[in-house]
């Protein structure tokens, strides 16, 4: 049998329990069910090459940030922000993660443990934070025509997020939480307990980290929608009402319908179609991880069960594909961070022709088609 307690005693003082890890408690209980090794091999290897594309891809969205003055705008810096955090978390977290996959065993002392935990949640909060500001600074914009992050407002933002991030994330490593050397999860995970205080904390970290910021976004995307919706029927209806105007001076009645305009919404759009792409993968790489981190702690049915093992694996695994998942929206969506991947890339390995850019001509949010010969300005 394992030598953890079902629960942190609530006058147990952390050092207390901490002193009580021992080797022992590393090794995995026969009774849990792990990955067969073809697979644990499979991921491990997988988990490699995520720590490689989140790193490089990453690392080529804060490079174009710091080396291009030009790119170093309010959303720029955020998104570089964002992609820091994301690097943190391919370097310190997810490589001792994939050798426990691996071998199914920690390896790395009890301390190293919480320090762990905490820098999970640390990076993890950071890059929520970064989504969250970026939701309402777009909230702001398209729903209340209010554009008032400037560069050195985000700057301060960054600071701010930061320093939440560390604070909320702290109590793990000093041992105000019960964080459990994971014999039974391949990364320290909150571990099931029956202190009030322990569960207030998980909750709050919980809510903090994707219960409030989901709704906030959520909230923040659904009113951008519905007033690009409404915004789009009104220009078509504008448009509409300006070519039966003049076929009616020109007292051509006869003649059909006049074709709908052709007005390209992608100036509107498309950097908000980007950033909804962002919210969708956060929300599915985090729903299973904060439900799984909820269960630990207030079901001890599910903690001690021997399938705890295999779904703590898939649902961290699952968490740490957010880090890779941001470079490869970036570089399917946004033109310039393509060309600036190509511009990094030794010249050996621009084996990719190259991505040609709009012929469609943009127009400004004022400027509509009408229906004639000429494009003029209502």
């Amino acid at each position: 049998m394992p030598v953890f307690c079902t629960m942190m005693a609530c006058n147990q003082t952390p050092a207390d329990f901490f002193v009580a890890l021992n080797v022992s408690t590393w090794l995995r209980d026969p009774s849990y069910t792990v990955l067969p090794t073809p697979l644990r091999i499979l991921l491990a290897i997988i988990m490699l090459f995520m720590i490689a594309v989140g790193f490089l891809g990453n690392a080529v969205v804060c490079l174009i940030v710091y080396q291009k003055p030009a790119m170093r705008s309010a959303i720029n810096l955020l998104l570089a922000t964002l992609a820091f955090s994301d690097i943190m978390l391919s370097l310190f977290c997810m490589p001792f993660t994939a050798i426990t996959i691996l071998t199914v065993s920690w390896n790395f002392g009890a301390r190293f443990c919480r320090i762990s935990a905490m820098l999970y949640w640390f990076f993890v909060l950071e890059g929520v934070s970064i989504l969250l500001i970026i939701s309402v600074d777009r909230f702001l914009i398209i729903v209340q025509r209010q554009d008032k992050l400037n560069p050195q407002r985000a700057k301060v933002m960054i600071v701010v997020s930061w320093a939440f991030s560390f604070c909320i994330s702290f109590p793990s490593v000093v041992g105000w939480m019960f964080v459990e050397v994971p014999s039974r999860a391949p990364q320290c995970v909150l571990g099931y307990t029956e202190c009030p205080a322990d569960r207030a904390y998980a909750v709050m970290l919980l809510v903090t980290a994707f219960f409030v910021p989901f709704s906030i976004m959520l909230y923040s995307y659904l009113c951008i929608l519905n007033t690009v919706r409404r915004n789009t029927v009104r220009i078509h209806n504008h448009a509409e009402s300006v070519c039966l105007s003049q076929v009616s001076k020109l007292g051509l009645t006869g003649l059909q319908k006049p074709h709908q305009m052709n007005v390209d919404m992608s100036f509107k759009t498309r950097a908000f179609t980007t950033i909804l792409i962002l919210f969708v993968g956060f929300s599915l790489c985090w729903l299973p991880h904060t439900v799984f981190s909820l269960m630990s702690v207030f079901s001890r049915n599910f903690y001690y069960s021997p399938s705890f093992y295999i779904t703590s694996t898939c649902v961290l695994w699952l968490s740490y594909l957010k880090s890779v998942f941001n470079p490869v929206v970036y570089c399917w969506r946004i033109k310039k961070f393509r060309e600036a991947c190509l511009e990094f890339m030794p010249k050996t390995f621009k084996i990719f022709p190259k991505v040609p850019g709009r012929t469609k001509r943009r127009i400004r949010p004022s400027t509509i088609y009408v229906c004639s010969e000429h494009q003029s300005a209502v």
